[in-house]
């Protein structure tokens, strides 16, 4: 195993950004323009400074998408319904829409015959549920979700390498 000490390549850089796509060494080696694959990328998986590079890029992964769904949630349960108001009360509701009016709250909208508009609303306690729930998954560590994305990672590796043949 060389396990020595040095910056990565750009091609060894975007193996570790691959393997996070596609969740298996092959496919990353292929993507990355590793000649034989197969043998590429099971020896850059048993390299330490690749196998360190995949796991900063995934907790970089994850706290990007944990922090855009908080924001999420916090613009659900906090967030102003003013440009469904103002699209509710529109004598042009199209050229409301086409002014940029914030409907992010808005989780339907209905124009029944009668020809009156209907606007259905997230859920806001729904929403503060949520936080109040990431919350404390935040207090006490690591959550359910993470440790589950990790277990499936390690499972995948392990199947991966069952159905492959020693050259």
């Amino acid at each position: 195993m060389n396990n020595k000490k040095k910056k990565l390549s750009a091609k060894e850089r975007n193996f570790c950004a691959a393997y996070l796509y596609f969740g298996n060494a092959f496919d990353a080696a292929k993507e990355s323009g590793f000649d034989a694959p197969e043998k590429s990328g099971t020896e850059l998986l048993s390299r330490d400074d690749i196998c360190n590079e995949i796991e900063r890029l995934f907790e970089k992964h994850l706290s990007l998408t944990d922090k855009s769904a908080v924001s999420g949630y916090e613009r659900l349960a906090f967030g102003s319904i003013e440009g469904a108001v103002r699209l509710l009360f529109a004598d042009d509701p199209l050229a409301e829409i086409e002014k940029g009016c914030s409907l992010f709250n808005v989780a339907e909208i209905k124009r029944p015959k009668e020809g009156a508009l209907e606007i259905k609303f997230f859920d806001r306690l729904k929403a503060l549920e949520k936080l109040e729930a990431h919350s404390s998954c935040s207090r006490n560590g690591t959550s359910d979700f993470y440790n589950a994305i990790v277990g499936g990672i390690a499972d995948r590796d392990i199947s991966d390498n069952e159905g492959q043949e020693d050259v």
